[in-house]
């Protein structure tokens, strides 16, 4: 029997805790929070159940201390984390965006931002990309899913993409690639710069590996259209003719080479391209 304030007869504190049920997960983070922090620990308490919103964010109590107060008033380490994403149009992208947001999360990140865009990888002018690094703090962590997701630049043009993320005090976390980057810092002397070397050398062979990959596709893609224009199959890739009108109506309405491309969900090049035509066509 217990007395009316949860205490047992006879019991020290210490032992009565060794008696009782175990906290569920939620609990035990409260009562580890300082007892200052009232505001914290009544907001957790408080947490609805894990869900995914309509934008494919995850919401809920996978969200513990997801803002800075409630970071700063737990007295936990606060990790800032923004997250790329190269998606196609496919409904399976939406799934695993979710999921990413979902793990970050979970291992403890504040997402300051998620950034979107349909472009290759072998570009370095993405316009996302390039905002999202504008945007980055000393100390946050760039997350991907794949290091192709952001690079599939020949290897100078992908280290120099990677030193414009450390530049500004932000280091990348991306499966495949080993981050020593916790050990690095924490390191000194030899010790130091044998695990910098090793994980500049990691990173270099992840970056080669994904343009090998995207040369491969491109040579397989070219034998498989030389075999079709051979075997006379071959009639190229259809034009989209929706586009080429938005293209044509957005030019011939005033609007620059990159609004247009903006408005139109397509590159500069195809803007520049269908314009041209366009052109033609009308001398």
């Amino acid at each position: 029997m217990t007395s009316r304030n949860g205490y047992f007869p006879g019991k020290t504190k210490a032992k009565r805790s060794a008696i009782i049920a175990p906290r569920t997960a939620q609990e035990t983070q409260i009562a580890a929070m300082p007892r200052q922090s009232r505001a914290a620990r009544q907001a957790l308490a408080k947490t609805p159940p894990l869900r995914v919103g309509g934008d494919g964010l995850v919401e809920g109590a996978d969200r513990i201390m997801r803002t800075p107060t409630e970071h700063q008033a737990a007295g936990v380490a606060f990790k800032v984390a923004r997250i790329y994403l190269r998606v196609s149009t496919d409904e399976q992208d939406l799934t695993r965006q979710a999921a990413i947001v979902e793990s970050t999360r979970a291992a403890g990140f504040y997402v300051a931002g998620i950034y979107r865009e349909k472009a290759s990888g072998a570009r370095a002018d993405r316009a996302e990309l390039l905002r999202m690094i504008g945007d980055l703090q000393p100390g946050e962590v760039v997350v991907a899913e794949k290091i192709d997701r952001i690079s599939r630049l020949p290897l100078p043009e992908a280290e120099r993409l990677v030193a414009s993320i450390r530049a500004q005090g932000a280091r990348l976390a991306v499966p495949g690639v080993v981050d020593l980057s916790d050990l690095a810092a924490e390191a000194k002397g030899v010790a130091k710069v044998v695990l910098e070397s090793i994980q500049d050398m990691l990173l270099k062979l992840a970056l080669q590996m994904a343009r090998d990959d995207y040369e491969d596709r491109r040579e397989r893609q070219r034998q498989g259209v030389e075999l079709a224009k051979d075997a006379g199959r071959y009639t190229g890739r259809k034009a989209n003719t929706k586009v080429h009108e938005r293209i044509v109506a957005l030019r011939s309405a005033g609007h620059s080479i990159p609004e247009t491309a903006r408005l139109a969900g397509c590159s500069e090049s195809q803007v520049k391209r269908v314009w041209a035509l366009h052109n033609q066509a009308q001398a």
